[in-house]
């Protein structure tokens, strides 16, 4: 071995996935396995020594998971009843919101014009720029359609929120329900004598993404 070749030598795998553990530890959201190779040194196998702590995290109180296109530390899904003094209660979606968000998810990408045809009523933009602002969804690509309109899909913060793998992963009514994200409603569209106006000023002066 040359001089040159042991200068340019990368780490051993157990350093290697030393290096990826401390850095999915301080990391504050997911990291792609493309972030990792520009933060480790020259000839290291960034995907390899992730596949490794993530096999040797298996069982224990701290898994390795994907997020979308990243990876994440994250609680075991069964120990997360320790972290409920530390949970900070926050206020549910309103429906004009949830029911948004959950059409995006179950139909992405999608239109606004499909959202309002699947809900049965207009989307207000300001429910929209909130969800936007939230960054659990973000524009798509645009639809090869007259004019060319925007698409929504949902986010990796969205994932990584809901603890999904990715969007084929995302739980069906009763398990929405179960969680308190949605209420026993009628169906979208379905509500009686529903109009362009409902769900979206139903608490005039109250911001419509949230409702007490």
């Amino acid at each position: 071995m040359t001089d040159n070749d042991s200068l340019f030598a990368a780490p051993p795998m157990a350093e290697q996935e030393r290096m990826v553990e401390a850095v999915l530890f301080a990391s504050a959201g997911p990291v792609t396995v493309r972030d990792l190779e520009q933060r480790l040194p020259h000839g290291c196998d960034a995907a390899e020594a992730l596949m490794n702590l993530r096999a040797r995290y298996e069982g224990r109180g701290v898994r390795i998971v994907r997020v979308g296109d990243a990876w994440a530390m994250r609680t075991a899904p069964d120990l997360g009843w320790l972290m409920q003094k530390e949970t900070v209660e926050t206020r549910k979606l309103s429906r004009a919101a949830i029911e948004t968000l959950a059409i995006v998810a179950y139909h992405q990408p999608v239109t606004r014009a499909e959202i309002e045809e699947i809900r049965g009523v207009s989307v207000s933009r300001g429910t929209v720029d909130q969800l936007l602002e939230m960054e659990w969804i973000r524009f798509g690509r645009r639809k090869m359609t007259p004019g060319r309109p925007v698409t929504f899909v949902v986010t990796q913060v969205f994932l990584d929120h809901f603890g999904l793998e990715n969007a084929r992963d995302l739980p069906g009514l009763k398990e929405l329900r179960a969680a308190g994200l949605l209420e026993s409603r009628p169906a979208f569209g379905a509500l009686p004598g529903a109009t362009a106006a409902d769900d979206e000023d139903e608490a005039p002066g109250q911001s419509e993404l949230f409702e007490d």
